[in-house]
């Protein structure tokens, strides 16, 4: 290892914050800014395509969302664990969880590559409603979406690792490049492949899925490339090779949480996808729910970038047992967090009707037309909750990064499950109003941010302060 490579993670310790913060989460923004780019451009082409395949992506998609759940929640175990033992100056025990984070999301790809191949039509029997028009022709689309973004997962869950753990020794250029190198490939190959451009066969939906599948592997060979040859640090090698119970279990204390919390949106979507499909505009609601998720990523996703940052941070400087600068990373993190989301808010509030007009499509003119109009009230009464948000995501992450993850496990729960759901089915049952609805979002940030200070007060009398 060299004294440069030795630097770079000592950097997490030693930089000013106020340089560091941006330093280590603007790459991870800059891509997740680009990811969801993708998102959006990805959802325009399919609902130029055909406004059920919209429907069809939507109604697959919280099922694709587990998959990137596990990857990704373990993701975050591998991050944390791996950063806490560079700060605990403890290199060779970092390289060894590598080891150990790769054959857990090399078994998570496995369940899924079972899933896609056995249950692809069951799951989506389940969320095809009988009331939506053209349900068989949805059906179709969202069962071959989802069997091939399934069963050729290895390479989102690949990706996913490589990037942890460039990101665990502050590099996240290089982080940053193989997320870019995915995402710019979706969008080049998508309206390639969906309409069947320069000699292509026209792919619909399937297309869309298939671009996405050639991304994520085309990052996880960048990936692979970039840490073996930047990233020396966490180098795989076969002497590091030992499956160790003590690093499963350490990452698994943190991804398993973080997992769950992120699946929780998948059941969140289905619950909401359930409610929406008994208003008599359900095909309209149901695109705009999915809508708003694809726009709302352009205010979310540098948060989740940040946040994704601040995990080595916090973790390096709580392993160095350094609790300023544990204090000082999270009040960073948090101006940074706020400003965002308060420009979000902004643009929402001033902006819903031309937001929505993004996804306008000739085909069907009165689908398009209700879904701008469902979708400007739900945009401007939505945004509401984005400041309370981002100091929750900020917090939530601190508690990732010192190995309590069950604690944002138990607000992801409170906010989606056992707040925002029964709310929006209370509303829908006492209204009968598609508009009313969305007021369940902001309601259910109100109630989680409240658990999430008082679970950061016991974690900062029991943990942090004591450092």
């Amino acid at each position: 290892m060299t004294r440069r490579d030795t630097d770079r993670s000592a950097m997490l310790g030693t930089m000013q914050m106020s340089k560091l913060v941006p330093k280590v989460s603007v790459p991870i923004m800059i891509s997740m800014l680009v990811q969801a780019c993708y998102n959006v451009v990805d959802s325009v082409f399919v609902s130029q395509f055909d406004p059920n395949g919209l429907t069809a992506v939507s109604l697959a998609y919280p099922f694709q969302m587990l998959m990137l759940s596990l990857a990704a929640g373990m993701g975050t175990g591998i991050n944390s664990l791996i950063s806490r033992r560079l700060g605990e100056k403890k290199p060779e025990e970092a390289r060894r969880v590598s080891w150990n984070g790769l054959l857990i999301e090399v078994c998570g790809s496995l369940l899924f590559i079972l899933i896609g191949l056995l249950l692809t039509g069951t799951l989506m029997r389940l969320v095809v409603s009988e009331n939506l028009n053209n349900a068989e022709l949805i059906f179709n689309m969202g069962k071959d979406y989802l069997s091939i973004v399934t069963i050729w997962s290895l390479g989102m869950f690949l990706t996913i690792y490589f990037e942890r753990l460039l990101q665990a020794t502050g590099n996240t250029v290089h982080s940053m490049i193989t997320q870019l190198v995915g995402a710019i490939t979706n969008i080049v190959l998508d309206p390639i492949m969906i309409f069947g451009l320069l000699g292509c066969p026209q792919m619909g939906v399937a297309g869309a899925a298939v671009a996405t599948v050639i991304g994520q592997w085309l990052s996880a060979i960048t990936g692979f490339v970039l840490n073996q040859w930047k990233n020396t640090e966490l180098r795989l090698s076969w002497k590091d090779f030992q499956i160790v119970g003590r690093d499963l279990q350490g990452i698994v204390a943190v991804g398993f949480p973080s997992s769950v919390m992120q699946a929780i949106g998948s059941v969140m979507n289905l619950g909401m996808n359930a409610i929406l499909s008994g208003f008599a505009e359900s095909n309209a609601a149901l695109n705009v729910l999915s809508v708003y998720f694809k726009l709302q990523s352009f205010i979310f996703m540098p948060v989740f970038g940040l946040s994704t940052g601040i995990i080595a941070i916090v973790a390096y400087n709580y392993g160095a047992r350094i609790k300023q600068r544990v204090y000082e990373c999270i009040k960073v993190a948090l101006i940074w967090a706020i400003t965002i989301m308060a420009i979000g808010t902004m643009i929402f509030l001033a902006f819903p009707q031309q937001l929505m007009s993004i996804f306008e499509s000739d085909v069907d003119l009165a689908l398009t037309a209700q879904m701008t109009q469902i979708g400007v009230v739900a945009m401007r009464i939505i945004c509401t909750n984005f400041i309370l948000a981002a100091i929750g995501i900020i917090l939530s992450t601190v508690f990732q990064a010192v190995g309590k993850g069950f604690y944002s496990m138990m607000m992801s729960i409170s906010r989606q499950l056992l707040v925002l759901l029964p709310v929006a089915w209370l509303i829908a049952k006492l209204t009968g109003n598609v508009y009313a609805v969305w007021w369940c979002f902001p309601i259910a940030e109100a109630a989680s941010l409240v658990m999430c200070l008082l679970l950061y007060r016991k974690c900062d009398r029991e943990m942090i302060s004591k450092l």
